[in-house]
Order: C-alpha cells, then structure tokens, then sequence
C-alpha cells in the first residue's frame, strides 16, 4: 500500500502527507485535548474514552498496512474508521459542554477528525470496489 496521500490545501499547491504521520500527530493532540479536561467525574470518564479511541487510528491504521488480505486490510481500515468517528463525538460532547474554554479551541481538531474520517471512508470504498474489481485468474496483457 502507499503510505503517501494528497491533499489539496487550494488548486494551486498540493501536498503531500504520510497517513500514518498525520494519524500520529492526531493522537498527540488527542493526548492534549484529554490532558486539558477538568479532574472531576465527568472529565475522567471522557478522558478515558477518548484516550482510547483517539489514539488507536494510528495503530489500526499500522495494522491495515500489514494486513493480509484485501478483506483484512479493509476490515482494520473499518475498526480505525470507528475509533475516529467515535472521537469525533466525545470531541463535539467536550465542546458542546463546554469543558474545554474556548470552545473554539477544539474546532482544529474537530475539523481534523472530520477530514481524517473522509480520507478513511474514501479509502475504505476504493479498497471494496478495487476488491469487486480484482480476480486471481485475470490476466494483464501489454
């Protein structure tokens, strides 16, 4: 698999990242995020969630690059998929309370997410439509 992927910032300039990178970097500023939520009950609960949850897309996505099967690679692609999704929530829950000033602040890593979400269900889909597409007995001619 290639671990490269492009990004239009604007139609003139592209860049390019390293999935793998920007996932890791996401579960730094989830570590953030978490170690900046209050020391009470509620604070601890959503800590703990979104430590896991937030932090795993990395790994799963590791895993998806090792995988070995397209059935397998799509299937850790789906598990990284629910994590993000799942931290998206707790995201929009610390913001929606309010547990986090300014909740402006979170809007980085909300809209962060939310990319990282689009970029995994993009893959995802290429990845079953390349797997309807693909059969051991086709053979490529020049």
């Amino acid at each position: 698999m290639n671990k490269e992927l492009r990004i239009s910032k604007n139609q003139k300039e592209k860049h390019i990242y390293n999935l793998e990178e920007c996932l890791i970097n996401f579960s730094t500023r989830i570590i953030d995020v978490v170690n900046a939520l209050p020391n009470n009950r509620t604070g601890n609960h959503i800590a703990g969630q979104l430590i896991r949850s937030g932090t795993s897309p990395a790994s799963n996505y590791a895993e998806a690059e090792s995988a070995e099967s397209r059935k397998d690679f799509i299937h850790k692609m789906k598990i990284a998929l629910k994590e993000l999704r799942e931290s998206y929530i707790w995201l929009r829950i610390i913001n929606k309370k309010g547990l986090i000033k300014p909740e402006s602040r979170l809007n980085p890593i909300l809209n962060e997410c939310n990319e990282l979400i689009s970029i995994f269900v993009t893959s995802i889909n290429t990845a079953q439509e390349n797997k309807k597409h693909y059969s051991p007995d086709k053979i490529i001619s020049q």
